[in-house]
Formats: structure tokens, sequence, C-alpha cells
């Protein structure tokens, strides 16, 4: 399978790939990665707008595609992913929203690119967006709202099939808000 990805997409997955090579056990040391590529990456796109902030989204995308190559649970690994890359951003003055949004967006996207769990690693993702909101002291509920949007929006941009599987993994997962999930999809 052939995988495009943008130039910091496939920087990051270099990166990423020597990190885990290097470690035995890639929780922590795959979050600090992921946190440190995102600081460097916004830090030097420069001024740090919306539109800067997109490469959040590549650097996501690289990362869980160099996990993915190395055998790792796509949906365990995520949510260190995502967490170190909220982490990264907010570190750089990314608004939460923004961010969550990002990183959201790009671990669901690099999941779809290699053929993994759409659905799992939505919900690791929007697990990850809210336990990272909790630590870092931000909205929790506004994070997992917009996180739980994002999913879906990104799932359905997929495909059918991909929102269908996301909303009701999202809807069936015991670790989530139900209230907030139900509200952000709408009630249904």
């Amino acid at each position: 399978m052939s995988i495009l990805l943008s130039k910091i997409a496939e920087d990051t997955k270099k990166t990423i790939l020597t990190v885990i090579k290097g470690a035995g056990e890639i929780g922590v040391t795959l979050q600090t990665a992921v946190k440190d590529n995102v600081v460097a990456v916004l830090k030097g796109v420069g001024e740090i707008t919306t539109a800067a902030t997109g490469v959040v989204s590549e650097v996501v995308q690289g990362a869980i595609v160099a996990v993915a190559s190395t055998g790792a649970t796509l949906t365990v690994s995520s949510k260190n992913v995502v967490t170190g890359a909220i982490k990264g951003a907010l570190e750089v003055g990314t608004d939460s929203i923004v961010a969550t949004q990002k990183v959201v967006s790009g671990a669901i996207k690099g999941t779809a690119e290699v053929g993994g769990d759409v659905a799992g690693v939505a919900v690791s993702a929007v697990e990850g967006a809210i336990e990272t909101a909790k630590t870092v002291g931000i909205d929790t509920e506004n994070v997992a709202r917009v996180a739980v949007i994002t999913a879906v929006k990104t799932a359905d941009e997929i495909g059918t099939e991909a929102g269908k599987s996301v909303r009701k993994a999202l809807l069936s997962t015991a670790s989530l808000p139900k209230d907030v999930v139900k509200a952000a999809l709408g009630g249904k």
C-alpha cells in the first residue's frame, strides 16, 4: 500500500520511527516525541494562526503512520499521539479548541490511510483529548464536545460506513460522557 504523506508528515514519521525503535515501552516516549515534533513544527512556521495549525494534523498523521508501521496497536497508541500533540500545540499558544480539532482529525485521517480501526482510534482520540484537557486544566466538556464533533465529521469525510461506525463506537463507550456525546451528535 502506498501512502502519500506531506513533507511534514513524512518527516514526523521518520522521527517517530527512530524514537520508537530506540525505546522499549513506547507510551510516554511516543507522547513526548509527538509533543516535541508539534512544538518544533509550530515554532518553525512562526506566527501561530489557524491556518498554520493545520500542520498539527499532518504531524499527527505522520505519527499514526509511523506507529502503524511498527505493528503497535493504533487504538492504544493513538491516545498517546493525541495527548502529546495537544500538549505541544498548547505549549506554543494554540487555542485548545483548534488544537483538539486538528489533532483528532489527524489521528483519524492517519488511521484511515493505513487501513486501521477508525472507530477505535476515534474513541481513543476523544478519550485522549478529554484526559489532556483534565491534565492541563482546560474546559473538559467543551474539549469533549469538539473532539466528538471532529471525530464524526472526519469519519464522514472518509465515508458513510466510517461515519456510522464512529458514531456507534462513541455512543457505546462507557468511558465517554454520554450526555456530551449525545449532545454533540445532535441528540441521536
